[in-house]
């Protein structure tokens, strides 16, 4: 299979007021066209800043230390400014977190839909507004023409999603990323929009990366998984194989910890100990091994390597059979 997106050993850090923070550390993936990759794990395991990563959006304080990013064999990492613009929001677009505060209150919807397609397809303003009406009625907006005048504060959250997948898909991305596109909604509205962005990723044979914490939007949407600890990778299979057959602890650890509904009712939620551990002092070697049920001397010297153990199943640890 060819890879659309392919990152190798990615490390990111932070200048901070504690010194330089890595919050990346050697992060691998790739997807293919028409896939979907779930990215999952605890706030703070890197999953938001590996995404920033890919557009280089990590702001003055963030800085890539190695590693590349290859998009349609090009490395993004070698283009200048401009040849990173013409990339996002054109062949790569983003839906950010929280709809509430990502559109610009001051602009029109249909402005900020439309200004995507006026950057990058070069037509008038008039051709974009057209189109951008036509994106709000693909993404099911009530009299979306209608409103392309309105401004954000006049939308509700799942509409504010609905524009932000509209915006994203302005012009036929190839890669879309999606950073916790339901945050906030309400369990109707997360379904609607999850299928509406699964259903029209496949028209356009977009691949798409989801980055979430909720393991039901992952049973129900990815093809694949990467799970993230302390910015690694500690485990990456394909779904199925994955919830049947979880190979790390921490793994093991978000799934028996998430609700079921053949759950006995006096039955306990099991949870995982303690917290995630604070990057700028990381504990000697596997960084779960403060909250590892199973840690033992072979987990301490350094952190263990991500390691196949099959075609499609790799897992960084040393001491889980």
């Amino acid at each position: 299979m060819t890879h659309l997106l392919q990152v190798e050993d990615l490390c990111v850090s932070f200048r901070t007021d504690r010194g330089i923070v890595r919050a990346v550390d050697g992060v691998s993936l790739h997807v293919a066209a028409g896939e979907t990759l779930a990215v999952v794990g605890e706030s703070g395991s890197g999953k938001s800043v590996t995404a920033l990563s890919i557009l280089r959006l990590l702001g003055d304080a963030g800085r890539i230390d190695s590693g590349r990013v290859l998009f349609e064999g090009e490395d993004l990492g070698l283009l200048n400014d401009a040849g990173i613009r013409a990339v996002r929001g054109n062949r790569i677009a983003m839906i950010f977190q929280e709809p509430m505060s990502s559109l610009n209150p001051v602009l029109t919807i249909g402005m900020q839909v439309a200004e995507p397609i006026r950057i990058h397809r070069r037509v008038s303003w008039k051709d974009a507004l057209d189109q951008a009406g036509a994106l709000l009625e693909r993404v099911s907006i009530p009299d979306a023409r209608s409103r392309l005048n309105d401004y954000p504060h006049r939308f509700s959250g799942g509409m504010r999603q609905r524009v932000m997948i509209a915006m994203a898909l302005a012009c036929q991305p190839k890669l879309i990323i999606a950073d916790e596109p339901t945050t906030a909604l309400d369990v109707t509205v997360q379904a609607q929009i999850l299928d509406l962005l699964r259903a029209l990723t496949r028209e356009l044979q977009s691949a798409l990366i989801l980055i979430t914490h909720d393991l039901g939007v992952v049973a129900r949407y990815a093809d694949r998984v990467a799970v993230m600890y302390a910015g690694r990778i500690v485990e990456t299979a394909p779904a199925v194989e994955l919830f049947a057959q979880p190979l790390h602890p921490y793994t093991r650890g978000l799934l028996e910890s998430a609700p079921q509904l053949n759950r006995k009712s006096h039955a306990r939620l099991s949870t995982i100990g303690g917290q995630p551990p604070n990057l700028a002092h990381l504990p000697r070697g596997c960084a779960f091994s403060p909250r590892c049920p199973f840690v033992g001397e072979p987990c301490l010297p350094a952190p263990p390597p991500l390691e196949w153990v099959s075609a499609t199943h790799a897992r960084a640890c040393v001491n889980y059979a």
